[in-house]
């Protein structure tokens, strides 16, 4: 959940990546990022320096630099002051600034944590809105076995023993990539893009019934697994029978869309069978979603086809 989501865990995430240095304000390490009148769906936790609506996570510039500095010193103790007073998360330094000498006691006093980033604060604040995207925003856990398979996202779903890991195994010595098994975390990272990964516990991991637990990168390797991925479609494995196989519809499938955190992806239904080869069917289905992107559909070519034949007969 959002609120779970601590100054520490953005100190830990980024610390590299922002060559981030812990200035004052230690006390502040347990700050939650999300305030109760924050709207984490957003992702827009961070933002200059702003005192009619502060961010959670104030960042001070070059150019913040200057106004605060070109302030009297009453008023600029007070615009110090009124900082801390509307009690960020965070207070962070960028472009390697030094800032004014009083910040680092007045982040102590106040249990604001303080940092300094070398980076320019374009760089940095693409870096926290990504982050805020991806760990604050609303996430749900499906069922199944998450692939990339020929580089599309793909979420294999069906009732248990049907055989996803199975598949999902098979695949995988065909080039496909495990993202997560069991249970992918999915997050909506943008209006129209959700993104699945693997809880820390069960990364690299495949459970196929009668052989266990496997590790899927030491079994096949590093290329073998992908540690996210966007979801762009569910193939759902339904057991039928003969009959039931032979009443679906034979020119255009099982194909609906499926509501995943208010994105409609796409959901292809593969009836399960003996003599069907899943992993042929999954690769195919992968490919035709392809083409469908791209604007063509092989079943209206095929009544077209049909229409023109009928209207060239004599």
């Amino acid at each position: 959940m959002p609120h779970k989501i601590r100054v520490r865990d953005l100190y830990d995430t980024l610390r590299e990546r922002l060559s981030l240095i812990w200035i004052a304000g230690e006390a502040g390490a347990g700050r939650s990022l999300v305030s109760t009148g924050t709207d984490a769906s957003t992702g827009i936790i961070a933002g200059p320096l702003n005192y009619i609506h502060p961010n959670r996570v104030q960042i001070i510039g070059p150019a913040e630099e200057t106004y605060i500095d070109s302030l009297p010193q009453p008023h600029r103790y007070q615009a110090l002051q009124q900082l801390f007073a509307e009690q960020p998360a965070l207070v962070m330094l960028v472009s390697g600034i030094i800032g004014p000498p009083e910040l680092p006691a007045m982040a102590d006093e106040a249990g604001v944590a303080l940092m300094r980033s070398p980076l320019p604060d374009a760089q940095v604040l693409d870096n926290l809105q990504y982050y805020a995207s991806l760990f604050l925003s609303e996430k749900t856990t499906l069922h199944g076995v998450f692939l990339e398979v020929l580089g599309m996202g793909v979420l294999l779903t069906g009732d248990p023993a049907v055989g996803k890991s199975e598949l999902a195994l098979d695949l995988i010595t065909r080039g496909s990539r495990l993202v997560a098994d069991d249970a992918p975390e999915f997050t909506r990272i943008a209006p129209d893009i959700v993104s699945g990964t693997c809880p820390p516990l069960l990364r690299e991991f495949l459970e196929v019934r009668g052989l266990g637990i496997l590790n899927i990168r030491a079994m096949f390797g590093d290329s073998s697994i992908k540690r996210q991925k966007y979801l762009r479609l569910i193939v759902h494995l339904k057991r039928m029978s003969a009959d039931q196989i032979s009443s679906m519809d034979r020119l255009s499938g099982t194909h609906a869309n499926l509501d995943v955190l208010g994105v409609s992806i796409p959901h292809v239904t593969v009836p399960v069978a003996p003599g069907r080869n899943l992993s042929v069917l999954v690769e195919s289905a992968v490919r035709n979603h392809l083409l469908r992107l791209k604007g063509y559909d092989a079943t209206e070519v095929l009544i077209e086809r049909q229409q023109q034949a009928i209207l060239e007969q004599p």
